[in-house]
């Protein structure tokens, strides 16, 4: 299943004119809190697709019933890029566990790349619902060999991953490549890809966007 939180009108559009805009985007706070706002968002439409259970809690004056979640969600991302995002998403569920992941595209001198996945650092995930942010859904190719990591430790029940901007081809080869049920959560999708993988319009390099501009190795 796949969610462009951009096709109902919300502050969603908002926040994305200002993740996309040039100016706009050289204030790193700024852009790095509107990443943690599509996180926020992302994860409270995900929050009414889990399970719930009733709870009695004793209030000053008596007895409430309260629904409750009967699980915690794993939180993943994909280092450094995905920070801003992954926190949005913990900011709602606070009380969830996390993996995080070294992954990147390692560039070869005729212009293509590899995905290198360097560190990986997970809780359990057996038949757990897995919340996964990246800022970019361009290839799809560091998602999928991320996803596909974690699968080998455990299979999660659900896969939902969060996504600021996504492009069709990105989209279409994670579904052909990811088994495992999943539901993508979008800021908005574009149609465009350039040979060397990069979204268009999209919105540059978010990773640097958020923390500066990184060496190249």
């Amino acid at each position: 299943m796949i969610i462009n939180l951009s096709e109902t009108n919300s502050l969603v559009g908002e926040w994305l004119s200002e993740i996309r805009s040039r100016d706009v985007q050289q204030d790193r706070m700024r852009f790095r809190r509107n990443m943690e706002r599509l996180g926020e968002v992302a994860a409270y439409e995900i929050s009414k697709t889990l399970e719930y259970e009733e709870k009695e809690v004793t209030t000053p004056m008596g007895i409430a019933t309260c629904r409750v979640l009967k699980s915690q969600p794993v939180l993943a991302t994909i280092l450094r890029a995905g920070l801003a995002l992954h926190q949005g998403v913990l900011h709602y569920f606070d009380k969830s566990d996390h993996a995080f992941i070294s992954a990147y595209r390692k560039h070869n001198h005729d212009g293509s790349f590899d995905i290198s996945l360097e560190y990986v650092s997970t809780p359990s995930i057996e038949g757990q619902v897995l919340i996964v942010s990246d800022p970019m859904l361009a290839t799809g190719a560091s998602l999928v060999k991320t996803i596909e990591h974690l699968a080998e430790i455990g299979k999660p029940s659900h896969i939902h991953l969060v996504v600021a901007i996504a492009c069709t081809v990105g989209i279409e080869y994670v579904l052909r490549n990811i088994t495992a049920p999943i539901t993508i959560w979008a800021g908005d999708i574009d149609d465009e890809l350039t040979a060397k993988g990069y979204i268009v319009p999209g919105l540059g390099d978010a990773g640097d966007l958020a923390f500066g501009n990184k060496l190249q190795q």
